[in-house]
């Protein structure tokens, strides 16, 4: 996966280790494309790579709009994102090892 986002020149690529805190996924992959039209083209690019790859029909949501566009292929989640939505949501911080956990509020 990460080798097909490098092949669409996504940028700030970011893996992070999820076994044992989360049960959705082993791991997430976070990126940025430049534009809504890179966005929708790494996401669908990896998508067709998945499936011929290895039989893995993957999931995608948001690429009508293509401001972030997540790809589920089971284990592994993708999120690409544009730069200003990326830096917007933050999901790095939250999930990154050592992040602080928010608490819910009485």
């Amino acid at each position: 996966m990460l080798a097909s986002v490098d092949d669409d020149k996504a940028e700030d690529v970011v893996e992070i280790d999820l076994r044992g805190r989360s049960d959705v996924a082993d791991y997430m992959v976070i990126c940025s494309g430049r534009s809504t039209r890179q966005v929708a083209a790494i996401a669908e690019k990896l998508a067709e790579r998945l499936k011929s790859a290895f039989g893995i029909i993957a999931k995608l949501e948001g690429k009508e709009t293509a401001d972030w566009v997540l790809l589920d292929s089971g284990d592994v989640i993708v999120h690409v994102f544009r730069p200003e939505v990326r830096e917007f949501y933050q999901l790095e911080k939250m999930w990154q090892p050592g992040a602080a956990h928010r608490t819910p509020q009485d």
